[in-house]
């Protein structure tokens, strides 16, 4: 059952309104009322970024790089507050003391799914929890299908990190697109079920993001340039893939020591050894059919 949100600061903003967003009202399917809580001040044009519920952990890893780096530079993080790459790109906010804003498809009083009451009272105090539908109003996945045309309209750039076939996700493109917005994707394994359809964008035309620098160039494009300094370079845990090959093989497919020895041409026991250490360093960690793969964001935080 749905848990009402232990947060007072609500407000409702009609079509009408000074303080409605510019840029959803500027879309043909801005609904004429939205009902959040927080501060309506956040609900400026940003940046969003969705992704597979089902995310692997390349998919959380590339979604905390991203929406980390977009709020450290001071960009607005939209997403649907989701288990998986949407929750990943709010926490990535708040951890680098961004803005970020979920829209639900449910009432925002509402805290959908279960056991995300914590993480929406975290950004309902660092932004906002927005919905178009009245106090109270249960969760249904209709309504979670048609707030994606929200999660589009209010903001100018979306980034898809990870998303299968059939995806919920391709809904949000298509509103991003009808609605002049430009359209990101993470590209992704081909090996992988779980990025057929960001793969698919790319193939009808989406734009590739490989790193934060083309990511920059994008935003900068499209919202003005960086608004806060997000330093000269930034990785995931700070750690630029150059430092370590293993790293950086594991971060773009999950691999097992003797994969990784004959990918990079190294001895087996030298892939061991650096091995270890990552994991040790909380950088990697070992999945049950013996295969290495990046530490997911926050897990051990």
């Amino acid at each position: 059952m749905a848990i009402a949100l232990p947060l007072a600061s609500r407000f409702e903003l009609s079509c009408d309104d000074s303080g409605y967003p510019s840029a959803l009202a500027a879309t043909e399917y801005a609904p004429a009322r939205l009902y959040g809580i927080g501060d309506p001040a956040s609900l400026v044009t940003g940046f969003s970024v969705v992704g597979a519920r089902k995310a692997t952990p390349y998919g959380l890893q590339a979604a905390d790089l991203m929406a980390g780096w977009a709020a450290r530079s001071g960009y607005t993080i939209v997403s649907g507050g989701a288990i998986g790459c949407d929750q990943a790109a709010h926490r990535a906010a708040l951890a680098n003391r961004g803005t970020t804003v979920a829209v639900l498809g449910c009432g925002a009083d509402v805290a959908y799914p279960r056991g995300a009451t914590e993480l929406l009272d975290a950004i309902a105090r660092n932004g906002a929890v927005v919905s178009e539908h009245p106090w109270g109003t249960p969760p249904a996945k209709w309504r979670f299908r048609t707030r994606n045309r929200l999660i589009a309209g209010l903001s100018a750039v979306l980034l898809v990190v990870e998303a299968g076939l059939p995806s919920g996700t391709f809904a949000t493109a298509d509103y991003a697109l009808d609605a002049g917005r430009e359209v990101l994707v993470v590209p992704g394994s081909i090996f992988a079920p779980e990025c057929r359809g960001a793969n698919r964008l790319l193939r009808q035309g989406a734009q590739p993001v490989t790193d934060v620098s083309e990511l920059a160039a994008a935003l900068a494009d499209a919202l003005g340039p960086i608004r806060r300094d997000a330093g000269a370079q930034w990785s995931l845990d700070g750690v630029e893939p150059s430092e370590d090959v293993v790293l950086a093989a594991v971060r773009t497919s999950h691999m097992r020591p003797d994969d990784i020895a004959r990918a990079l041409s190294m001895d087996i026991i030298t892939v061991a050894r650096r091995i270890g250490r990552l994991e040790l360093d909380g950088l990697v960690v070992r999945f049950a059919d013996g295969r290495y793969g990046p530490t997911p964001p926050h897990a051990s935080r």
